[in-house]
């Protein structure tokens, strides 16, 4: 049985009892008063309780399983030289290598002052640094599963001290399929632990996980699941599915917005938007599971730095991603779940910000918006955009609209006539297909042939050819079929 709170608590920094050089690093970042997930959850986890943490992203929870495995992990930190005396004590497990680069650089900010070493160690990228690191000692370690797995096989992590472990976005986690390789990593942790795990939403999967490693886990909830946050504004577009890249486009000009994520439900997709919106003279940039590790890290630098209009984005690749004031968030596909618009719209409006939420919405896309309206409880406002450039006017520039590539061959192939080849530059801005001529001989009724007796008895006689004397070949090896002399 689980005990919960519910309420807020009013605190500051000071009052929690952090160490002096924990304290001076939060006043470094900037802040001077705990969200309420932080007010709430950093007393618990310095008290020892296994913690399962219910909040939206944006909300500071980083902070507040961070700060406090900082300071508990103090009295056991030291200057010494040997990797023996940085034995691996907090092992964070995020879902993606973005997510666990972003918790990393936190717990770096927070405990520079402090001797703690920590490493973040994800996939997609050489193991050798990672190793070398890993020998040198490190007391917290931030990772995804997979590689973690492949340290573990390696002897270059061993989990045998580690007194505490963060599950981060475990639903994420789930979702993902990393159960069997969650289950592996706990089977190799101590039995005497804090457990502490952070989830989005309290599902039937995330209890049964809670149920299965927590200890009298305390909940903390600082906000009603599923709930969006309250300083973004939610707007539906009713685009055709032809049409949305010039939405995109229109957005992004009307609106003066020089840095927002677009999401696409597929790798393909966000690819394919980037080029096109490069096309439109939109700065942009795609991120996905099939970039490498370094192209990804690579966007997300420029995109942080300004040099990156439009971040076109996985909802797995872009978990994790903390973009500070970010203005806006454009759905271009509405999402297949409805808890990944939750976890979309909250890249906005982040630490008491205002953002945008914009989701374009074809005809066929009515049921996941009815699943969106229904998990967050209330109505979306539906607006229709008008558009200055639609889609059909686009293909007359460059044939290449976004409608998808079953929209564009279908568009390019009613362009066609009978013989398949394209017709002349003047015609191709209509949208209609093209009759062929009929020829007339197809009109006429069906009339049987004659049968092929009769055929054969009409056709005159064929005299056979004449064929003259067959010419000699010689045989093979054989010489024109002359006796061959007996050999002596």
């Amino acid at each position: 049985m689980s005990d919960s709170v519910a309420k807020p608590v009013d605190a500051t920094f000071d009052q929690f009892g952090l160490a002096a050089d924990i304290l001076k690093a939060i006043a470094e970042q900037g802040y001077t008063t705990p969200t309420p997930i932080q007010a709430q959850a950093i007393p618990v986890v310095l008290a020892g309780r296994d913690v399962m943490g219910a909040a939206q992203t944006g909300t500071g929870k980083t902070a507040s399983f961070s700060l406090p495995i900082l300071q508990r992990l103090l009295p056991q930190a030291n200057t010494s030289a040997s990797p023996a005396r940085h034995p691996v004590r907090a092992l964070i497990l995020t879902p993606t290598r973005e997510l666990a680069d972003q918790v990393a650089a936190n717990v770096h900010a927070y405990g520079k002052h402090t001797p703690l070493r920590s490493a973040v160690v994800f996939g997609g990228v050489d193991m050798n640094p990672q190793m070398a690191e890993l020998r040198r000692g490190v007391e917290i370690l931030i990772a995804t599963p997979g590689r973690l797995l492949d340290h573990v096989q390696q002897k270059t992590a061993n989990l045998g001290q580690v007194q505490m472990l963060v599950l981060d976005e475990a639903d994420r986690m789930l979702d993902m399929g990393f159960l069997p390789d969650l289950q592996r990593i706990l089977n190799l942790l101590p039995k005497e632990r804090q457990t502490l795990l952070f989830s989005a939403t309290f599902s039937p999967e995330i209890k049964k996980l809670a149920s299965t490693y927590l200890r009298n886990p305390q909940t903390i909830e600082v906000a009603r699941s599923n709930s969006t946050n309250a300083n973004v504004t939610q707007i539906v577009y009713d685009v055709a599915e032809g049409d949305k890249q010039a939405a995109v486009v229109q957005l992004l000009r009307d609106r003066g917005l020089k840095q927002v994520i677009v999401f696409c439900n597929s790798k393909i997709g966000a690819s394919r938007l980037a080029r096109n919106l490069e096309r439109d003279g939109v700065v942009a940039s795609a991120i996905h599971g099939d970039k490498t590790q370094i192209e990804r890290m690579q966007a997300l630098d420029a995109f942080k730095r300004g040099e990156i209009e439009a971040l076109v984005a996985t909802d797995v690749a872009a978990r994790g991603l903390d973009i500070a004031e970010l203005p806006a968030v454009i759905n271009f596909d509405l999402p297949f779940s409805a808890e990944d618009y939750v976890h979309r719209i909250g890249r906005t409006g982040r630490a008491g910000a205002t953002g945008d939420a914009l989701s374009l919405c074809s005809p066929n896309e009515r049921k996941q918006l009815a699943d969106i309206e229904k998990l967050i409880k209330r109505p979306l406002e539906m607006q229709t955009l008008t558009l200055d450039k639609p889609a059909r006017h686009r293909h007359d520039e460059r044939g290449s609209e976004r409608g998808g590539e079953r929209g564009g061959r279908r568009e390019r192939d009613e362009h066609r006539g009978a013989s398949g080849r394209r017709p002349g530059g003047s015609e191709r801005g209509h949208h209609r297909r093209h009759e062929a001529p009929v020829d007339d001989f197809f009109l006429k009724p069906y009339e049987p042939s004659a049968p092929a007796k009769q055929r054969d008895d009409a056709q005159p006689a064929q005299q056979p050819e004449k064929k003259g004397p067959k010419r000699q070949v010689a045989a093979l090896l054989g010489g024109f079929g002359m006796p061959r002399k007996p050999s002596a």
